[in-house]
């Protein structure tokens, strides 16, 4: 047998992929479940884009690509932060790679040592602590709830700060919250950093076109931390081109020199006919994204509509991303028969083997008391998932 690394005792599979893996195989079996657990649109890509893909391959984009990206697709991501968020950035500040989430591993590998803190708001998408992890960091978290809007105040940021604080790690919009926020929440925020000038700011807004309550703002615009902060973003949510893997960074040259280096010894750089689209993505027509953002703002009032009608289920109305949380606590401790619902996790799985639903536990996230619900799905789909998960709660009693 071989001996494996310690590297993967650090470190868990994602719990996002865990339940898509699980709802694979009873589907497999022949049941019908409906799936209302991964973070994908069920949109198309754009015709544009998918055009400028085979255009790139009858042209023969097909060789290696420089590690931080085509000069031109950098130039792209450059007009689109100076279009969408005022934001001037050069093309020697732009590190494109395969998906946001390998963006975020070059980031916190290039910015974290053994025993340095990130800070984490709670709830955080699954793959933040574990990235932490695998750089031996630490993952200092701020607690959030419903009632806050799953947005952290400046009293905590400062109260969470020590010496060995290095990073600050949050997305707005928020997967799995769908907390926005907006300008003069940031700059309270910022008056705190401005105080602690060696903490860097990793900003994920890989959400931010996905916006049901104003104009997406962003960290990197505020003079004073912009400097240090490193924006994360990508094409797959706002574009629905989740299978190309094409994200990208933007932030100061050093940082994204560091982020080039790291990737040159991992894939270099990425695929060239997603590049290629990518390019059509960002300067062509918004039309399809505006119209998927329309449909994902009607699903979003459909499930709060539906979930209203569930007793003990408290869902905060998401601000942004195509998820609710809710707060699900109020099913602990009931019996379904046969097992004893002890927490979100047994919640979670429950619904998946009695109601053929699948969904996100959220100890995933950072917070054991809810459960992550996509409603990037079609409304037939989302009436039909609720109606079973309504069913099947209503059968759970006390224990």
């Amino acid at each position: 047998m071989p001996h494996l690394s310690s590297l993967l005792n650090r470190f868990n599979e994602p719990e996002t992929l865990k339940m898509a893996k699980l709802g694979r195989e009873l589907r497999a079996n022949g049941v019908d479940v409906i799936d209302l657990s991964l973070g994908e649109p069920d949109f198309d890509t754009p015709n544009h884009v998918k055009q400028a893909a085979i255009r790139a391959i009858e042209e023969n984009w097909s060789h290696y690509t420089p590690v931080p990206g085509f000069l031109d697709l950098r130039e792209a991501v450059c007009e689109k932060l100076k279009r969408d968020n005022k934001l001037d950035y050069k093309p020697t500040q732009i590190v494109v790679s395969t998906g946001a989430k390998q963006s975020l591993a070059n980031l916190i590998l290039s910015l974290v040592d053994e025993n340095q803190e990130v800070i984490i708001p709670t709830p955080y998408w699954v793959t933040y602590s574990e990235l932490v992890k695998i750089a031996r960091g630490k993952v200092v978290e701020i607690r959030t709830s419903a009632e806050s809007g799953f947005k952290i105040t400046p009293s905590q940021l400062e109260a969470a700060i020590t010496p060995q604080t290095r990073v600050f790690l949050f997305s707005s919009p928020c997967n799995p919250s769908g907390a926005v926020y907006n300008e003069e929440e940031l700059e309270a925020l910022v008056k705190v950093f401005e105080k602690y000038p060696d903490i860097t700011i990793i900003s994920d807004e890989i959400y931010e076109y996905i916006n049901f309550v104003g104009n997406h703002v962003s960290i990197a615009s505020f003079p004073s931390v912009v400097d240090r902060v490193a924006i994360v973003n990508g094409l797959s949510k706002g574009f629905a081109m989740t299978g190309w893997r094409v994200g990208y960074i933007a932030a100061s040259e050093t940082i994204a020199k560091a982020c080039e280096k790291i990737q040159g010894q991992f894939t270099s750089g990425t695929n060239s006919i997603a590049q290629r689209a990518a390019i059509a993505a960002l300067r062509e027509d918004l039309r399809p994204t505006q119209e998927m953002v329309k449909e994902f703002a009607a699903r979003r009032e459909l499930v709060l509509q539906l979930v209203s009608k569930i007793p003990g289920i408290q869902c905060p109305s998401p601000e942004g991303a195509f998820y609710i949380f809710p707060d699900m606590r109020a099913y602990f401790g009931r019996w379904d028969g046969e097992q004893q619902i002890k927490n979100a996790a047994d919640l979670s799985m429950f619904l998946l083997n009695k109601a053929h639903v699948s969904s996100v536990m959220g100890d995933a996230f950072g917070e054991p008391n809810c459960i992550r619900f996509s409603f990037a799905n079609s409304r037939e789909k989302i009436k039909e998932g609720w109606a079973r998960i309504q069913q099947a709660l209503g059968s759970l009693r006390d224990a």
